[in-house]
This record gives C-alpha cells, sequence and structure tokens, in this order.
C-alpha cells in the first residue's frame, strides 16, 4: 500500500480482481431473499456521459448496500441498440449499422468497468442480437393470434427528415422527437399494438404504484385520460337514416352546440365534401393545434335537443382517434370552438351561467372568451336552473331514453403504432401472400433476420424495399411466392421487456405460451428502477403493457414491472444541461484518468439528492478527492496499529474513546437510514465526513484508543463500499489482511444504546420564540427538563413575572413556555 492516494494503480487492480472472481454474478434463485436493482440501459451512441456516470452510480451503490445486506441481488446491464443513429452512421460513413453498434457498445462497456460498477456481464443483453430481438417476433405473433395486433391504414405522424412513422408520444410540440424538425400527417397502412384493450386496468394500476413519484403517476394517468361523457346522434339533414355521432364531455351544452366538426380523415369527410383539393388541404394540417382552419361541408345536422339546423365542417384539430373523430362545438362554453366560430362567422349561444351570476340565454355576441366552468343551465329547457353536474346526468339519461345516443367512456390512450419505415430494428415477422393475405412466419422459422446485404443510400425510405434476398420468399400458409414485410419495429418494443429478459440472459431466453417461467417469478418486479423523467409516459407505459401482455400469455403472474421508482435530476453546468451544443461537456473519460472513478462517483452522488438536478462544480470533484485522500492517509497511518485490536467495553473507557465510538454507532445509524428511507446518498456522505472528522481529531495512544480508532475506521470503509468500492476494497485490505474482500462484507450494525448521546442540547422558547439553549443528560424525564428551562437566567429575565399558562416538551429537547 503506498503511502500516497494513487487510484490509477488502485482501481484497475480491482476491476480486475472482481472480474477475475466473478465477484457480482448473480446467486441462484431461491436461496436468499431477492433485490432486483436496474437503471434504464443506455442506447450505444459511442461514450457515456456524466448523466450516465450519475444514473449508474446511484444504481450500484443501491446493489452494493442491498448485497452487503444480504440480499440475492441481480444488477445487470445491456444495450438497447437498434436505432436510427446507426442508420445514420451507415449512410453517413458506410460503416454497416451492426459493426457501428458493436464498436460503441465494446467501447461504453469498458467505459462501464472502469467506472467500478457492479454489474453481472453474464446477463447482458443488446436488443440488435437475433437472439434477443427472435422474441420481439414471437411477443408480435402471440399479440396477433390475441388480435392485440392488426394492421389498418390510418393517418400516422410522419417525420420527413427521419422518413419514419413516430407514435403519438414521440410527438412533443408537433416536432419530431428525435430531431425536432416538424411532424406531417401521411395516409399509410401501419401495425398496431392494441395497448387500449388495457387502457382501464393500466389506469387503475396507478393506484399500486406507491413507490413512484406522483408527478410521474399523475403523467400515466393523464396520458391514459379516462373521461366520461356521451355519443349523440346529429341528423344529417335532407338524408334520411343517416346521422353524425359525436362524442362529448359536456352533454350539460348540448342546446349551445351551434356547429359540428369533422376530422379530416372522418369517412363522412370525404362523401359530404364535393371539393376534394381543398379537403386535402386541410388534411395536410391534420393534427396541428397551433392552428385551426375550418372548410364547410355544404351540409346541415340537427341538434336533437333544439331541433335547429346546425352546419358541418371539417375542422383540422379534430382528431379521428379520439371519441368517434366528430365533435358538437359549443363556441360560448369552449374556447378552441369559440376562436373557430369568432374566424368563421358562426353563432355563439350561452348556455351556462355562473351560479352568482344569472343571463339571459343565447347572448353569446358580446363574448370576449368562452366560460368553460361549471354552473347553472340557461335556455336549455327543462334542464334549466340544473347545475351543470346534475344536467350532464339528466341530459345523458335522456338521451339513452329517447335513443339519441348513449353514456360511454372514452380513454385519450391511443393504439401504439409500431411500424417504422428503417433497416435498424426488429423485422415484422409476416408475410403478404396473394392466395392467403396477411401470414404470419412460423415460430420455426423464427427469427427473421435482418440481412446484410444492404445499400444505404439515405433517400427512398428503407432498403428493405429493394432488399431483393429479403423481401422474396414462400408464404408459411401455401407454400407459393410471397413478400415480407419490410417496416421494422418502433425501438420502444425492444425496451418494453428487456428487464424480463435479464431474469434468464440472453443465452437462455426461452419462452412457451401458458408455461410459466421460475425466474419471473422469483425476480419480478424489479424493486428499484433508476432513470430520466423524460421516459414517465413513452417507455413506462410501454412496459407497464407488455408486462401485462405476457401475464395473459401464462409466463408470470406479475402485473407490474417496476415497484419503486427513481427518476434522477439532470447535470447541469453554467446553470444549462451538459450538452455538446452548448459546450458546457465533462468528460468521465477526463475525470477518471484525472481523479478516479471512485472521486468521480463521490461529487455526482454527494453534490445534490439523487432526485435534484446536480449542479457541476470542479472544486467540488476536487473536495471530493480531499476527502478519499484523508481517509487514505488516516489507514496508512493506522492500518497497522488497529490492526486485530478489540473494541474496547465496559464503564472504564475514557470520554474520548466513548465519543469516538458514539460517533461510529450514530454514524452508521445515520447512513442506513439515508439509504433505506429516501435514497439521500449526499446526507450519508455527509455523516461519513463528519465522522472523518472526529477521526481526525482523534489521536490513539493506548490500546483502548487503537480498538476504537480500528472499528471506528473498518465502519467507515464498510460504508465507504457502496460509494467508492476501489479505495474501500484497497483499505480494508490493508487492515484486514486475508480476509474476504470488502464487497462480500456484511453491512455494519449499530448499537442503540451506544449510539445515544451523553447529553443534549435543550432548546428553550417563550411563545415559540427562541429565548435559550442548555446542554442537559440525555433522556431526562420532561418534568426535570420543565425545572431546567424555567430555572435558566435569560428564561427567567425574559419572563419577568409574566403569567406563564403552560409549558410543552416537545421530544425530550424543545420546551416552549407560553404566556399570557
Amino acid at each position: 500500500m503506498d503511502e500516497r492516494y494513487n487510484p490509477k494503480e488502485v482501481e484497475p487492480r480491482w476491476q480486475k480482481h472482481w472480474e477475475d472472481h466473478d465477484t457480482f454474478r448473480t446467486g441462484p434463485e431461491g436461496e436468499k431473499e431477492k433485490f432486483y436493482c436496474l437503471e434504464m440501459f443506455p442506447y450505444p451512441s459511442g461514450r457515456i456521459h456524466m448523466g450516465h456516470v450519475r444514473n449508474y452510480a446511484i444504481g450500484d451503490v443501491i446493489a452494493r448496500y442491498k448485497r452487503m445486506k444480504g440480499y440475492n441481488v441481480l444488477h445487470p446491464m445491456g444495450w438497447d441498440s437498434f436505432g436510427m443513429p446507426a442508420e445514420n452512421a451507415a449512410i453517413k460513413h458506410g460503416v454497416h449499422p451492426s459493426k457501428w453498434t458493436y464498436e460503441n457498445i465494446a467501447y461504453m462497456k469498458t467505459q462501464l468497468k472502469r467506472l467500478g460498477l457492479s454489474y453481472d456481464w453474464s446477463r447482458e443483453v443488446a436488443t440488435c442480437s437475433p437472439a434477443y430481438y427472435r422474441w420481439n417476433q414471437w411477443f408480435f405473433i402471440k399479440m396477433l393470434e390475441k388480435g392485440l395486433a392488426y394492421r389498418k391504414s390510418s393517418y400516422v405522424n410522419w417525420c420527413p427528415s427521419c422518413e419514419t412513422v413516430l407514435a403519438n408520444e414521440q410527438v412533443i410540440d408537433t416536432r419530431c422527437w428525435r430531431c425536432d424538425n416538424v411532424v406531417v400527417q401521411k395516409e399509410l397502412f401501419q401495425w398496431f399494438l392494441k395497448i387500449t384493450q388495457y387502457a382501464e386496468e393500466l389506469l387503475q394500476g396507478c393506484d399500486e404504484l406507491t413507490g413512484w413519484p406522483e408527478k410521474v403517476v399523475l403523467m400515466q394517468k393523464n396520458w391514459i385520460g379516462r373521461s366520461h361523457g356521451a355519443e349523440v346522434d346529429f341528423r344529417l339533414d335532407g338524408a334520411a337514416g343517416e346521422s353524425i355521432r359525436v362524442f362529448t364531455t359536456r352533454p350539460d351544452t348540448l342546446f349551445g352546440a351551434t356547429f359540428i366538426c369533422l376530422s379530416p380523415p372522418h369517412p363522412a369527410a370525404k362523401k359530404l365534401v364535393a371539393d376534394k383539393a381543398a379537403l386535402e388541404k386541410i388534411t395536410a394540417h391534420y393534427g396541428k393545434v397551433d392552428e385551426k382552419l375550418g372548410l364547410f361541408t355544404g351540409h346541415y345536422c340537427i341538434n336533437p335537443m333544439t331541433k335547429e339546423k346546425i352546419p358541418v365542417y371539417v375542422a383540422n384539430f379534430v382528431l379521428m382517434e379520439y371519441g368517434t373523430g366528430a365533435i358538437m362545438s359549443v363556441p360560448a362554453h369552449d374556447q378552441r370552438d369559440f376562436d373557430f366560430a369568432k374566424q368563421y362567422g358562426l353563432p355563439v349561444r350561452v348556455v351556462i351561467a355562473p351560479g352568482d351570476e344569472p343571463a339571459a340565454a343565447g347572448q353569446g355576441a358580446d363574448l370576449q372568451e368562452a366560460y368553460e366552468d361549471a354552473g347553472v343551465l340557461v335556455g336549455s329547457g327543462e334542464f334549466s336552473g340544473m347545475t351543470s353536474e346534475a344536467a350532464k346526468e339528466a341530459v345523458s339519461a335522456y338521451i339513452e331514453k329517447n335513443g339519441l345516443g348513449r353514456k360511454v367512456v372514452n380513454y385519450k390512450l391511443r393504439d401504439w403504432g409500431i411500424s417504422r419505415q428503417r433497416y435498424w430494428g426488429t423485422p415484422i415477422p409476416v408475410v403478404y401472400c396473394e392466395k392467403c393475405g396477411i401470414v404470419p412466419v412460423r415460430e420455426a422459422d423464427l427469427p427473421v433476420i435482418l440481412p446484410e446485404d444492404v445499400k444505404f443510400t439515405g433517400t427512398g425510405g428503407s432498403p428493405l424495399l429493394v432488399a431483393e434476398s429479403f423481401l422474396k420468399t414462400s408464404c408459411p400458409s401455401c407454400g407459393g411466392e410471397a413478400r415480407r414485410e419490410t417496416d421494422t419495429m418502433d425501438t420502444f418494443v425492444d425496451s418494453s421487456w428487456y428487464f424480463i429478459a435479464y431474469c434468464l440472459g440472453l443465452n437462455n431466453l426461452k419462452f412457451e405460451q401458458g408455461k410459466a417461467v421460475p425466474a419471473l417469478k422469483y425476480w419480478m418486479p424489479v424493486d428499484q428502477y433508476i432513470g430520466g423523467v423524460e421516459h414517465a409516459v413513452l417507455h413506462l407505459l410501454y412496459s407497464r403493457f407488455y408486462t401485462r401482455v405476457i401475464r395473459d400469455l401464462g409466463l408470470t403472474d406479475r402485473s407490474e414491472p417496476f415497484t419503486n421508482l427513481l427518476t434522477q435530476g439532470m447535470v447541469i453546468r453554467d446553470g444549462a444541461k451538459m450538452s455538446k451544443s452548448k459546450g458546457n461537456v465533462v468528460d468521465p473519460d477526463y475525470l477518471i484518468e484525472k481523479y478516479g472513478a471512485d472521486t468521480s462517483r463521490l461529487f455526482t452522488l454527494f453534490a445534490a439528492p439523487p432526485e435534484k438536478d446536480l449542479e457541476w462544480s470542479d472544486k467540488g470533484v476536487e473536495g471530493a478527492f480531499r476527502f478519499l485522500s484523508r481517509i487514505w492517509n488516516l489507514s496508512f497511518r493506522y492500518r497497522d496499529k488497529v490492526r486485530s485490536r478489540a473494541v474496547p467495553q465496559g464503564p472504564d473507557i475514557s470520554p474520548a474513546v466513548r465519543g469516538l465510538l458514539r460517533k461510529t454507532h450514530q454514524t452508521i445509524r445515520k447512513v442506513t437510514q439515508d439509504i433505506e428511507r429516501e435514497l439521500h446518498f449526499n446526507t450519508a456522505i455527509a455523516a461519513l465526513m463528519e465522522l472523518a472528522n472526529e477521526m481526525n481529531s482523534f489521536e490513539p495512544a493506548d490500546p483502548d484508543d487503537f480498538g476504537a480508532f480500528g472499528f471506528a475506521l473498518e465502519s467507515m470503509l464498510l460504508m465507504l463500499a457502496p460509494f467508492t468500492p476501489h479505495l474501500a476494497e484497497e483499505l480494508w485490505a490493508g487492515i484486514r489482511q486475508g480476509d474476504a474482500c470488502v464487497s462480500e462484507q456484511p453491512w455494519p450494525s449499530w448499537d442503540e444504546d451506544m449510539a445515544r448521546d451523553d447529553q443534549i442540547e435543550l432548546v428553550i422558547q417563550i411563545n415559540g420564540k427562541m429565548r435559550a439553549k442548555l446542554m442537559v443528560p440525555a433522556g431526562e424525564p420532561d418534568e426535570i427538563l420543565q425545572k431546567a428551562a424555567l430555572g435558566d437566567a435569560k428564561v427567567c429575565e425574559a419572563l419577568d413575572g409574566k403569567d406563564i399558562k403552560k409549558v410543552i416538551v416537545v421530544k425530550g429537547r424543545l420546551v416552549n413556555i407560553v404566556v399570557g
């Protein structure tokens, strides 16, 4: 052991030791209580960044801590390795996506190992491996058999830059989540997964997510978006027996409906609009909520409540996927409808008045904005005078009773469109046969493997479209000529069940419908999941859906994939999130080279609670290195003198020894509770720093002194092991020569009696305002504390004969004197 702390020499040695001894290989199932710790796996872009370092350091502390607590820990890592960057690299640099991806994986894996992360690499998965995506295809076929996968023509979100379809969840403020270009609407045949069949179960399941941040659960609920309302038939004027069915969440406003709006893809729009060019113009702007474009069809409907004729428009903002694709427009009580009515000169009729401001029905011409709140119905026939809430139920009942529609529950959640017009993804395992139609590939013929001999030009969509060796095949049903599907799956399919794959490992993946997998029963659900809040809707919702599908295939009895979720904050520098474009990136390789992995880990864990944003500080990094150097120096100085010393006990130990033992037990308690309760690693590290200060000021001289110091030092190293594992291993080996490495030691325990203070600080208040502080023996009864407080000179002076109403003692540490 060198006198000076040199992480360049220490860290590679222990990384090799862990790898050579398979230290972090997951234990056999069933022998111990399990703990499954998982960080969201990365896309292999080429290099890790400080956000990765923070995310993985958080997970590693938890995994190492739980292992020391005696759990059988599963802590795996893999690669979300399909996606467009690899394909773009092939276009730009002429390197095959597979080669680019696996080279990046190799480099990033080396980086992760340099951080000293306790992964079981035997469970590693890469989603671009045929051994993995074979099961993407198997799940798809099973969903196809169950009616959960289907193909239809629909308007889709199309990114002209990426030349692919995007799911609704991948369009953020009308722009592509990947390239930030404006998304347009395009009509294509697409494959969908019927996530809506699980909408209510997914919504109800949100109440079970007690270990998730409330904001994430709320985002899930809002995205699923259950709404109660009514479907109402508006008869087409002059067309016997024909009507347009609308969905509304405000049946109480039916008397105020002055026009109807259809979604551009609605069948009635194509039928009613004679000017097809005008309809195409509206359709080109379909779904753009920031602009409101309308087209009068030339036709009218009859309002079923007022019996009035009202015009039928096509409007670009009405979504076919929500409700019926047609809405009744009530401009007096919906701001979007109000803006549209003003733009196109349509009537505005008031039918809801504020409860404390009765208004005449119909007077809407002078409105400056829509009144959208609840109130009292006016101008609404027999329903006038009712409150909005009461009228919703009453009008809905009237509609059902008179055959004008029905009560319904709708969801904002749409079925998941998974077709992508790209190469580097999972091939969809169906073929098209002129005789048999759409036919799934036989299970025995899986996986359908991506061809290697394709050309990447960057134009004309997916190269699979012209890959004859891939396209041409035979029909699994009749044996005749057939054509393969050239779309590949959305990469979110890959990440929707990877946590299940880890339970078996890539080489042991095998599923059979109706046959429960023992490994899933033992390991699932994930006990602690860690990742960015940006995945609150997309990945987490899809994972919850897939877990339920896998359950219904009989493979597991689990419904929820993740028991506890931690969404870590961003790493900020100079007031902004680290990014290459802002020029504020810190390279983890540079940091490790200069300070070592342990310093990098310690700083990211100490600088902020894990759920908060971390403000980068070069001085903070240097401070973390100095702290570790202090621990190194203390250990180097005393390692020979404390080795094999007994911990002193009994009433005769000196006050200094008793103080150091007390501080050590208090620190074990504090660090344990901070990790267990809130994952507050920053305060746990602060407690370790306090203990280090106490040790630094302690000057051991006799056997008792060295015994107490040795106990403090060993406890320090055990508690540092999850945070700074290399340093802890090296110093532990220097003290406990021949013992097992620190990673295999049990977590230290504290003695509550030893942790108890001899004296405490008693705060004295008068009417809630602090007047004095006293040091008193710990554990004194309330009456003694009251007497001490009332006898204090400062308190007596402040009271100065005032009438004492009562004296309150709070948790033995505060006395509040209430005076009149």
